[in-house]
């Protein structure tokens, strides 16, 4: 994955301090690098260079980067559970056990931020792609009422196939409109997951009043984040159901005029 830094599930499993704070850095490190490419992406959303192809990109990164802080989380808790070796300063090794969780958080803190700036671009740009569909389907329609002045036969003829691309071209959009609503659901899971890595780091470093306060202010917010988000998705379902009845509805009245002027054309080519 091109600019994107991945990772390897397992971690250090020898208990060694020494190989933890080494992989735990590593991983801060790493999830800082996915994070500016979250950013760089996300920055593109809304433009001429948003495509499906940018928009797995981003959720490939992002969802990369929420195991890898799952997976620094459980590094983080078995490295701060080790006994110090004989003979090693214990306020050494509980100083760069601060340090970590300092540096853990400050990246979990930016993570979350490109997540909800991503979040809330999707959104954006999923209701502009409705807007657009529906505007495309009435333009459809204005195309084939046109048809509707060519001879009977030739008419006819037309008016199906018109209406079979319309149809298509329709299923096609709706397909693409729900993939990235399913996408947007996923980031709304991932939001939540990152949620409760701040639990469970609150949890560990209860003894750390700012990095508490710090902690607890993320989760705060992304409660209310994920239940904003949450509603707009209903809103955007219902809005998605109201506008598939009204084409349904055109199509039906389309089909009835043009049956209407079929039957006007024949009687009078028999009069």
């Amino acid at each position: 994955m091109d600019g994107v830094t991945s990772y390897q599930s397992g971690g250090v499993r020898n208990g060694d301090l020494h190989k933890y704070s080494h992989s735990i850095g590593s991983n801060i490190q790493k999830i800082s690098q996915n994070v500016k490419s979250m950013q760089q992406l996300v920055n593109q959303l809304g433009t001429d260079q948003d495509n499906q192809q940018l928009r797995a990109q981003l959720h490939q990164v992002q969802h990369y980067t929420g195991g890898l802080a799952k997976d620094t989380t459980v590094e983080l808790r078995t490295f701060k559970s080790l006994p110090v070796p004989p003979g090693q300063d214990s306020r050494t090794w509980h100083m760069q056990a601060e340090r970590l969780t300092r540096e853990f958080s400050q990246a979990l803190n930016d993570f979350q931020t490109a997540q909800r700036q991503a979040a809330s671009k999707e959104k954006e740009a999923l209701k502009k792609a409705r807007a657009d569909s529906d505007a495309h389907y009435f333009e459809d329609g204005k195309h084939g009422a046109a048809l509707l002045d060519l001879g009977e036969s030739e008419n006819k003829g037309r008016s199906q196939q018109s209406q079979m691309q319309i149809q298509m071209e329709q299923e096609q959009e709706m397909q693409a409109l729900q993939e990235r609503e399913s996408q947007i659901r996923q980031l709304e899971s991932d939001i939540m997951d990152v949620n409760q890595i701040f639990k469970d780091l609150a949890t560990m470093v209860h003894e750390q009043g700012e990095v508490v306060d710090s902690i607890e202010a993320n989760v705060e917010s992304a409660q209310v984040h994920v239940s904003q988000a949450s509603t707009q998705l209903t809103q955007a379902r219902q809005y998605q159901n109201k506008a598939r009845r009204k084409k349904l509805c055109l199509i039906g009245i389309g089909l009835v005029v043009l049956t209407v002027i079929i039957i006007i054309i024949v009687l009078s080519s028999r009069n």
